[in-house]
């Protein structure tokens, strides 16, 4: 008889498994497959939008005396890269010689004209002011125009030697929009 008790003690305890395992299955299933699957749509939602993209370019002059050129750049043209684009099948066979650099320029652009680092005697603070503010006119303008602004990367050349008066600094603006 006690063997009895202590095989249905067992079973009492696989069966309690069993219910609690049967719950937590439950609850997985039912109660938070609504979160759960809203949360894949949405992602899938994301993933099927169409994206514009749109690249600025902030060139800023150091060169002193007003002697450079600061420009914000737009393009207003399209280009296709694959026109100007070659498959290379070993390591030296390119035929990149073969597309024209005119073919890589476009003519339609806009230039918004900013203001040099430098004036005669150093740095000039106003200037870099004048600029800041006109680069977030442009960024307020393109959010309302629905741009989302997703990066920005910067770098600068200059030789760097001891007689240099000479380079830019150039910086970025990636923008992004949903195509309508």
């Amino acid at each position: 008889f006690k063997i009895t008790i202590v095989t249905f003690y067992l079973y009492l305890i696989e069966f309690k498994y069993f219910v609690m395992k049967f719950i937590s299955i439950f609850i997985t299933c039912f109660l938070l497959y609504p979160f759960l699957s809203s949360n894949v749509h949405s992602q899938e939602y994301v993933n099927s939008q169409k994206f514009e993209y749109k690249v600025i370019s902030s060139v800023e002059s150091i060169i002193p005396m007003g002697l450079g050129r600061s420009r914000l750049i737009e393009n207003n043209e399209e280009m296709n890269y694959i026109s100007l684009t070659t498959d290379r099948t070993t390591g030296l066979d390119t035929k990149m010689g073969e597309k024209r650099r005119k073919d890589a320029k476009i003519e339609n652009f806009k230039e918004t004209k900013l203001l040099n680092f430098f004036s005669g005697v150093g740095i000039n603070f106003r200037n870099i002011a004048s600029n800041d503010a006109l680069i977030t006119s442009m960024l307020n303008t393109l959010s309302s125009e629905g741009w989302e602004l997703i990066n920005i990367s910067s770098g600068v050349e200059s030789n760097a030697g001891a007689d240099d008066g000479q380079g830019v600094f150039i910086t970025r603006f990636y923008f992004k929009r949903i195509l309508k």
